[in-house]
């Protein structure tokens, strides 16, 4: 049955208002705090670290050692129980390159709780830092995120976003009005929400090749929730609506300009496999774009359950902590051995130097570094940056570091295994590029603000 077809309650209005509105309060409302202004999402997060403090490193490790043995037993003997479930099958088998990824992230995790093997893994300042600051950081936020973010993703509210911003689109981003759901499903849950809808929209013939790359690698943007986690990492909290003003700002003039100059521009506008062109875009006649999205949202609430939103809030969790943790734990550690023992990144980041002193940005040359280091892990920047003593630089450091999108722990990851027409070379190209556009923007900003 057709949207317009169908009926519709008051209830179905009332079931897409309330959870929606719920939901943009948890993660989309300011609220003061104790260290300033943070979100209600970010305050819960906060208030579960401190309350379990003492054991949450424990508790994680344990958990890399469930996914590892999850894993393993997916490869090597494919049980039922895990190979018939789909959500089962989709956490635990991996491709080898992330198996071993989750194996290494479990080992070093294992060194780091118990300081055993080299120091070089389970230092204060390689997995130490990783196991005992960020990693309780993440279980928090991805706890609580995960169950709530189906407020706002379940309940009609991108449904509602899709319909108003179908006219803007196009001539601003040269995609179809379709995309702003990829896009908000991004902002508002996270970059592999995006990836994976953007790579079924273009298997089902709604995207071309070009359409469906330029989603992929300037929509799959990084979540609120990540953001919250750099923030803190930074010690930047009481800062989080300049700071999220200044990524919406950047990430805008990205998406403007990165669609119009190659490797993106010269995509070409072919289907995947042949497929017709599905799109269409018009709102019925007679129906205003917020009519029309109110009602596409009521018809989206009317088809939920709370029992299986729930039930799939729950499985956002366990795919944020054994999906994600065991990559940043095992890519972090490595990339942080590399950052203390070599100087690999300080040679990298040179080139940006001189770009950063032009902007006038305080200890450019603890800065550079982190450009290019978020090409492995979009944590890392903010991980190796925390200790810089200029707060400006800091805040710098953490909005390039979301702006820059692209990484291979996780969105990079998941672009190249799937069927978005994008190679490694392409995201190293477009890692660079939206590094370049975005930084003049946060600099300026960060003017502003400081």
């Amino acid at each position: 049955m057709k949207p317009q077809e169908q009926s519709l309650a008051k209830w179905d209005y009332f079931k897409f208002l309330i959870p929606s509105f719920i939901g943009i309060f948890l993660f989309m409302i300011p609220i003061p705090s104790k260290d300033g202004v943070t979100i209600p999402v970010a305050l819960l997060a906060g208030w579960l670290q401190e309350r379990m403090a003492d054991i949450l490193p424990h508790l994680m490790t344990f958990i890399l050692l469930l996914t590892v043995v999850g894993s393993v037993l997916a490869k090597a003997l494919k049980p039922a129980w895990i190979m018939d479930r789909p959500f089962f099958k989709a956490l635990f088998d991996v491709k080898p390159l992330w198996l071993t990824a989750r194996i290494l992230g479990f080992i070093f995790a294992l060194f780091t709780l118990y300081k055993i093997g080299p120091a070089a893994v389970w230092s204060e300042n390689t997995g130490g830092l990783l196991l005992f600051d960020l990693i309780p950081v993440l279980f928090s936020v991805f706890l609580f995120a995960g169950l709530f973010l189906p407020l706002l993703m379940d309940f009609g509210l991108l449904e509602l976003f899709g319909a108003l911003l179908t006219r803007i689109m196009r001539p601003v981003f040269t995609l179809p009005g379709r995309s702003s759901i990829d896009c908000i499903a991004s902002w508002l849950g996270d970059g592999t929400i995006g990836v994976l809808l953007t790579n079924k929209q273009y298997e089902d013939g709604f995207y071309s090749k070009r359409e469906a790359a330029v989603i992929g690698t300037t929509f799959s943007v990084v979540s609120i929730t990540f953001t919250i986690v750099v923030l803190a990492q930074m010690k930047l909290d009481h800062l989080f609506v300049p700071y999220y003003l200044t990524i919406v700002i950047a990430g805008f003039v990205a998406a403007v300009v990165m669609p119009r100059i190659p490797p993106l521009s010269r995509k070409p506008d072919d289907y995947y496999k042949g497929a017709f062109k599905k799109l269409d875009e018009r709102i019925p006649a007679g129906n205003t774009a917020f009519g029309w999205g109110i009602r596409q949202a009521a018809v989206r609430a009317q088809g939920q359950r709370f029992g299986e939103v729930w039930k799939g809030g729950v499985k956002n969790v366990l795919d944020m902590w054994m999906g994600v943790v065991p990559i940043v734990m095992a890519l972090g550690t490595i990339a942080l051995i590399i950052a203390e023992s070599t100087p690999v990144f300080t040679w990298l980041g040179k080139p940006f130097v001189p770009l950063l002193n032009l902007l006038q940005i305080p200890e450019a040359g603890a800065a550079a570094e982190t450009m290019v280091i978020g090409f492995a892990d979009m944590f890392l920047p903010s991980v190796i940056g925390s200790g810089i003593e200029n707060e400006m630089t800091r805040f710098v450091i953490a909005c390039v570091s979301v702006t820059q999108l692209i990484y291979m722990s996780e969105v990079g990851g998941l672009l190249l295994g799937s069927n978005v027409p994008v190679n490694f070379k392409d995201l190293i190209v477009i890692f660079l590029l939206r590094t370049l556009i975005t930084l003049p923007v946060v600099a300026l900003m960060a003017h502003l603000i400081f």
